[in-house]
């Protein structure tokens, strides 16, 4: 990395996600036209990077629709040069080869790539739901009582094929700390190619619980296992900013947005992905450290360029 990017700090904002379902706040975009708007307004903010999951605009719920990923993409490129990191998680239950569908799609520079299976459970929060806007919420939320997110040893290995011959790079979802031994068989097996982006998750029952002490193991773990790597750390609910905070300290990038954290502070809902680009970006200037532009995080990255994506 060049000294000039040093002190340079990436900024990715998850927009929706698939974990949060409207019921939980009228804030949540949910159309097309609602998440570009959050895109463009999150790069103004200094986010150099969108997460981007798309859902049906009538009823909220999660889906892998090519059409609404490349109308998205199509628009907010035509408006600004943000790096949009595309999922292959898709929506809990999403058939494995429909999530990987968008990066032969729209050939991003960046997607996501689930590093190992767990047991995703978001049914512990049904209680906190006072009244469903979807007849789907509440089914969604409970059937992760007994869901295993699958990404298995093929699994990753068919997602590195895909995203090779795309040249996309992955950002690698580590939700505990045995996937990087995954990363690190894989990377040692040929299917992925180095330099690394990691993206620490935490704070997911049936993940890493969400604490200073485990991000420093997760960290030190992945230096001797995989070697030099970018990283970057997300945390659900009130761990979001703290955690984001940890990961400055130790040298890496942070992830916010409503589909980890619905909340700016306790008990006051962001109204926005905007407002919480706008708080860790205050947060990291007191570090002093500055958010990369997203041309200064294609360089930190090593993405291929907006000019070779399919959209």
């Amino acid at each position: 990395m060049t000294e000039n990017l040093k002190n340079k700090v990436v900024i990715t904002a998850a927009l929706t996600g698939a974990i949060h379902t409207p019921a939980m706040s009228p804030y949540l975009p949910i159309t097309p036209s609602r998440l570009i708007d959050e895109i463009i307004a999150v790069y103004k903010a200094g986010a150099a990077v969108a997460h981007l999951h798309v859902r049906d605009p009538e009823t909220g719920i999660p889906t892998a629709d090519q059409d609404i990923f490349m109308e998205i993409a199509t628009e907010v490129k035509k408006q600004c040069d943000i790096i949009l990191c595309t999922t292959t998680g898709g929506r809990l239950g999403e058939p494995v080869e429909k999530r990987v569908k968008v990066v032969s799609t729209l050939k991003p520079e960046l997607s996501s790539l689930n590093a190992g299976s767990l047991n995703f459970a978001l049914f512990h929060v049904i209680g906190k739901v006072k009244e469903w806007k979807y007849e789907w919420e509440k089914q969604y939320l409970e059937q992760t009582e007994d869901y295993i997110f699958p990404n298995t040893f093929k699994t990753m290995r068919q997602f590195l094929d895909v995203f090779n011959k795309m040249g996309t790079k992955p950002e690698f979802e580590i939700y505990d700390v045995g996937m990087i031994n995954n990363l690190a068989f894989l990377i040692e097996a040929g299917y992925i190619k180095k330099p690394v982006y990691l993206q620490f998750v935490m704070g997911i029952l049936g993940g890493i619980p969400a604490t200073p002490e485990n991000l420093v193991f997760l960290v030190e773990t992945a230096r001797k296992a995989i070697g030099d790597f970018q990283f970057s750390v997300c945390a659900a609910g009130r761990f979001q900013f703290r955690m984001c905070t940890q990961s400055f300290l130790l040298g890496g990038n942070a992830r916010v947005g409503l589909e980890d954290n619905l909340y700016l502070s306790k008990g006051i809902l962001a109204k926005s992905n905007a407002e919480q680009v706008e708080k860790i970006i205050r947060i990291a200037e007191e570090l002093e450290l500055e958010p990369a532009t997203p041309s200064e995080a294609r360089e930190i990255l090593k993405l291929k360029g907006l000019d070779k994506v399919n959209f």
